[in-house]
């Protein structure tokens, strides 16, 4: 067995968005190491970038949406995996933001953003739905925390999250 890579250390913020009926809007990301799997819109953060004004940037940039922004910090965790061919550790926060009105599209000008983040596609998850999927979703309990969370509560800090595919390699 090969030794695991040595991982470059990323800073990343997402951000969960939910409508007013609690469904939960996620992308479908595509990834070289472990695979296409669920996540928020989200993603590194720019040099100097603070979390928060990263997640809302990545919002805006993946989902064209400019009347969201991230609201209470949820969580922290950390993960591996290979973007453009790099070894990463990701630590990353993760944001609640409430979606007023109807269930929404997505804006009329990400395609491009897309296929650059390798974003196969996206779709709104019902609670029923994340509790009880066999698909890939980052973090993998983010149906817990979501049935779990109450305004005021702190952040949970989740550590280090093995992901399916890969070995835990923490250090």
């Amino acid at each position: 067995m090969s030794p695991a890579p040595t991982r470059t250390p990323r800073r990343a913020a997402r951000v969960v968005v939910r409508d007013a009926q609690g469904a939960v809007f996620l992308l479908r990301y595509d990834n070289e190491e472990v695979g296409p799997h669920w996540a928020m819109p989200g993603g590194g953060l720019d040099p100097g970038e603070s979390p928060r004004e990263g997640a809302l940037r990545e919002l805006r940039e993946e989902t064209g949406w400019t009347d969201l922004e991230p609201g209470p910090l949820l969580c922290t965790w950390t993960h591996d995996f290979t973007r453009a061919g790099v070894p990463v550790r990701q630590f990353e926060h993760i944001y609640l933001a409430d979606a007023p009105g109807p269930v929404r599209e997505l804006g009329p000008d990400v395609a491009d953003q897309h296929r650059a983040d390798r974003i196969l596609g996206w779709r709104w998850w019902t609670p029923e739905e994340l509790r009880h999927t066999d698909e890939q979703i980052w973090p993998p309990q983010l149906h817990a925390l979501l049935d779990a969370w109450s305004p005021g509560d702190p952040p949970a800090e989740l550590g280090h999250v093995p992901l399916k595919g890969l070995p835990d390699t923490v250090g």
